[in-house]
Formats: structure tokens, C-alpha cells, sequence
């Protein structure tokens, strides 16, 4: 029985002190100690308040004084309380990192969705149909061309001639006076006038047919053209002048040309040299459409 209660007391004896050591070990290294440094707190500032007079000068000295200040002053106003007098200091500039602008923050209702709020169906009436009217087109007017046949062609082409003879009168009476011209048309009757332009027309006709402009039998132009022939006694040309375009440049550059390559013309007969010193040739010249020239 004692070998049995001294072996029980030596267990619970060890056993007792395993679990001393467990638990002062857990706490040893459970449990760290931090040791916080004192933290230097700034001075307390000192501040010293002067109040500065303007007016210096006090005949008496107040009995009770409210503040002090370097010289004797006497307050004034109708206010109860004792308020300290102050100078007007201007504010300091704010510093760089003042100047930075705050960032916006979003607000509280963008970040969280609003709750869906339900829709009303309201039954409304249907529109009425819009009636649309569609102005119709006016069709354009036809402009029908009014065939012109050969007199009536002809008769507008004398007219043109005598009315630009007139106007070649008129000139040629301004430039000289002693000049003396005739002019030669399709109507002139007189024979030495007569036989004269006619071999001048046949001279021309003959030249300007072995010399067709290409390009005009090639892109198929033909037109008419009123063309100024001025001639001198010897038979040389001495002015050219278009009086009536053919509404292509080509065939009346080609018509300028032509009369160019027949030069010279037959010098005048002495019967018309006599009266005359220049004669003016106007005469329609004709681009067919069979590539063929005409001047009549």
C-alpha cells in the first residue's frame, strides 16, 4: 500500500509539473512584449499679443483697463461686450500644394444603379394617319426645233451679210478716206467684180478640199461660218476676220487657214485697180457633213 501511494504521488508529481512547463512556454512564446517609444511632443508655442495704437497720444489714463498695449487708450462703442481690437491682415498666399484642385468625387447615387422603377402602359389612341400629298412633276416643255430649210437659211445669211457690209462701210469710211473700197458678195452682179471672186471662190474651194481639216472628218463636225476676206491690189491678204462663228473653233481656225495656204490671189485687172484699192470678200463658208467645202 505505501510502494502504490508513493508511486502515485511521484506521477501526479511529474505530471503536475510537465504541465507548469507546457503552459509557461506557451506563454513565453505566445505572448511578445512591444515597447513603444516615447513620441516627442512639439513645445507649446509662445505667443506674445501686442495691440498696436494709432493714436498715441491720451490725455487721461483709463481707471479700469480692459487689455494691455504700449500706451494708454480710451475704448469707445456701444457694444456690451469687451471685444479685442485687431488689425487687418491680408490673408497668406496658399502654398502649391493648396493649389492643387481637390478631385471630384463621384457621388453616392452614380456609384449605386437606381432601382428600376416601374413602367405605366398607358393605352393611348393611334395617331391618325397623316395624309401626304406628292406634287406631281411638272413635265418639261418641250421645246420643238423648227426645221429650217435652204431659202430660209439662205435669206438669214444675206440678211447677216448686208447688215455686216453696213458695219464694214462705216469703218472703212473712219479709218481713210482715201482708201477705196469695194465689196464683193454673193449677190454682186457687176461682171468684172463678178469674175473676179468667182475665180477666187473656185481657187478656194479647190484648196480647201485637198486640205480638210482631218479632225473634223474624224469627229464628224460641219457649220457654217461668215468669213472677211480683205485683198490688196497685188492679190495678198490683208486682214481675216471670223464675223460669224461656226460654234466649233476647229472649223474656223481650218477656214482662216485655207485662205492662208491659197495665197496669192490674182492681182487686180486695170479696169478695177483704177476705182479700186482694197476689196473686202464676205461670203458664208459651208463645212458639209460629206466632208466637202463650199463658199457661198
Amino acid at each position: 500500500m505505501n510502494r502504490r501511494s508513493d508511486v502515485s504521488a511521484i506521477d501526479r508529481f511529474g505530471l503536475t509539473l510537465f504541465v507548469a512547463l507546457v503552459l509557461h512556454a506557451m506563454v513565453i512564446l505566445g505572448v511578445s512584449f512591444n515597447f513603444e517609444k516615447p513620441v516627442k511632443q512639439p513645445p507649446p508655442d509662445r505667443t506674445l499679443e501686442i495691440l498696436v495704437v494709432r493714436n498715441a497720444r491720451m490725455p487721461e489714463k483709463p481707471e479700469q483697463a480692459d487689455f494691455l498695449a504700449q500706451v494708454s487708450q480710451q475704448g469707445g462703442g456701444s457694444e456690451k461686450e469687451k471685444l479685442k481690437p485687431s488689425t487687418q491682415v491680408n490673408p497668406p498666399a496658399p502654398s502649391k500644394a493648396e493649389r492643387v484642385s481637390p478631385r471630384i468625387q463621384p457621388s453616392p447615387a452614380s456609384e449605386a444603379p437606381a432601382a428600376p422603377v416601374p413602367r405605366e402602359v398607358l393605352s393611348r389612341p393611334a395617331p391618325a394617319k397623316k395624309s401626304v400629298v406628292i406634287a406631281e412633276r411638272k413635265k418639261p416643255v418641250e421645246i420643238t426645233k423648227k426645221k429650217v430649210n435652204a431659202a430660209q437659211l439662205l435669206a438669214s445669211t444675206s440678211r447677216e451679210i448686208d447688215r455686216l457690209t453696213a458695219e464694214l462701210d462705216r469703218k472703212n469710211l473712219a479709218r481713210s478716206k482715201w482708201q477705196r473700197h469695194k465689196k464683193l458678195t454673193a449677190s454682186t452682179r457687176e461682171y468684172k467684180y463678178a469674175s473676179y471672186l468667182d475665180a477666187w471662190v473656185k481657187k478656194v474651194e479647190r484648196i480647201g478640199n485637198l486640205n480638210y481639216p482631218d479632225e473634223a472628218r474624224r469627229n464628224k463636225l460641219f457649220g457654217n461660218l461668215i468669213l472677211h476676206v480683205a485683198l490688196l491690189a497685188d492679190g495678198s491678204v490683208k486682214e481675216i476676220n471670223v464675223k460669224k462663228s461656226s460654234g466649233y473653233k476647229l472649223l474656223d481656225d481650218a477656214a482662216i487657214r485655207i485662205v492662208r495656204l491659197s495665197e496669192p490671189f490674182a492681182a487686180f485687172p486695170p479696169n478695177i485697180r483704177q476705182e479700186t484699192d482694197i476689196i473686202d470678200i464676205i461670203r458664208t463658208w459651208q463645212f458639209r457633213n460629206n466632208n466637202q467645202l463650199s463658199s457661198n
